[in-house]
Order: C-alpha cells, then structure tokens, then sequence
C-alpha cells in the first residue's frame, strides 16, 4: 500500500500524471505481476492518452484561467484517477484498498499543496511555480514506479 498512498501524494499535487506515469509503466510491463491494474490500462493507446492529458493538465496550469486544485471537479478528478493508480500499484488481491487509499491520499494532499502554491505564486508567480511543481511531481511520480518496480 505504499505505492499507493506515495502515488496518491503526488496525485494531489496533478491529477492525470501518477495515471500517465502507472499507465505507461503498464504498457512497459514494469508493474508487478500480481497487480490490480485493469489490463486496459496497459493498452498502448490509453498510455498516450493519459500522457497527453497529463501534458495538457501541467500547460493547463500555467493559465492565468485555470481552476484552484481544490475546486470540487478538481477533487473529484484527483480522486478518481489516483483511486485508478493506487490500485493498480497494489496488489490484485487488494486492488480495492490500494484504490481507497490513492484516492482518499489524493483528496487529503490536495489541500497543503495548493496552500503551498498560493504562498509561492504570490512571490514567484504562476508559471514559474507551476514548473517547480511539475518537476517535483514528475520526479516524485518516476520514484514511486522505480520503487514499485525493483519491490515487486
């Protein structure tokens, strides 16, 4: 369940990337072979799908219009993708907890970070915090699948 909770630790920060990297990571075979993962996720074209989502949410953010993360679709969507890699990061025979806890770990993080955000962008701005962000996201992202992956 580590995995999970980690991956949802980052999903509160970007809701589609820990579904790209967990997707891709899919479609690579890197994910243990007792996983709870759907074998859709794997499929290559639902990688780069969820890549792609993933690059439009982060260009996405830099936007002067873009919504706080801690709107309720927002949330929602934080739930749910990362309720989709929490279980797919644990194992098949407990895939519905792993699910529970990358989605409730997601909600929860959401807060800090987007209150760690606004302290920033009020002195950094918007774009240059959100490239801190996406690059602690996707390094933190990159370091659970490592994980996961040398664990399994």
């Amino acid at each position: 369940m580590l995995a999970s909770f980690l991956m949802g630790l980052v999903g509160g920060q970007r809701a589609m990337t820990p579904l790209a990297m967990v997707s891709m990571a899919a479609a690579r075979g890197e994910l243990a072979a007792d996983n709870g993962a759907p074998p859709l996720l794997g499929h290559p074209v639902v990688a780069a799908g969820t890549l792609l989502l993933a690059v439009g949410e982060m260009a996405g953010d830099k936007q002067k219009t873009a919504p706080d993360r801690i709107v309720p679709i927002g949330l929602a969507a934080r739930f749910i993708t990362n309720a989709i890699a929490g279980a797919a990061l644990a194992p098949r025979r407990r895939r519905w907890l792993g699910a529970a806890v990358g989605g409730a770990t997601a909600l929860v993080a959401s807060y800090p970070g987007w209150r760690a955000r606004m302290a920033a962008q009020g002195r950094y701005g918007q774009t240059p915090t959100g490239f801190v962000e996406d690059s602690a996201v996707l390094a933190g992202a990159a370091a659970v699948i490592r994980h996961q992956a040398t664990h399994a």
